[in-house]
């Protein structure tokens, strides 16, 4: 690994562990959004999405690999926060029973969520601003 690479590794996985938690971000947004949506283009109530996350991984020269920062591999469907039936006859998305498919979403828990997802990206901030800090005063040291 160059010295370069040194200097600015540290800032790619930064940067990386931002672009994951936008990411988680916006879908927490998504959620909220459509926490009342009883009807999506796919049938049914909006189905609340969760982001997973998974290493980035590099090889380096000895052949071991290393994790070099953090990616946001996929969105899916919550599958195991179970949809809220309500009973309301006058919806037009009531079944014949009368009872409406309400998501799986909690807004508290979206926010609690939200909040979570913003201290890590404050702390990603100030970990880039560190590096930031670090490679201009190693500059001003070679002048």
């Amino acid at each position: 690994m160059s010295g370069i690479d040194k200097l600015f590794g540290g800032m790619r996985i930064a940067a990386s562990g931002l672009s994951a938690e936008r990411i988680r971000m916006d879908v927490i947004a998504e959620n909220i959004a459509n926490a009342r949506t009883t009807r999506t283009p796919e049938g049914g109530a909006y189905r609340r999405k969760l982001v997973e996350f998974e290493p980035l991984l590099v090889r380096g020269a000895d052949g071991k690999k290393s994790a070099s920062g953090v990616r946001a591999a996929r969105i899916v469907d919550d599958m195991k926060t179970p949809m809220e039936l309500v009973r309301d006859p006058s919806s037009p998305d009531a079944d014949a029973d009368g009872f409406v498919e309400l998501p799986n979403v909690n807004t508290l828990k979206e926010m609690a969520d939200l909040i979570t997802a913003m201290r890590a990206y404050d702390a990603g901030m100030a970990m880039q601003d560190a590096y930031v800090r670090s490679a201009e005063r190693a500059l001003e040291m070679m002048r």
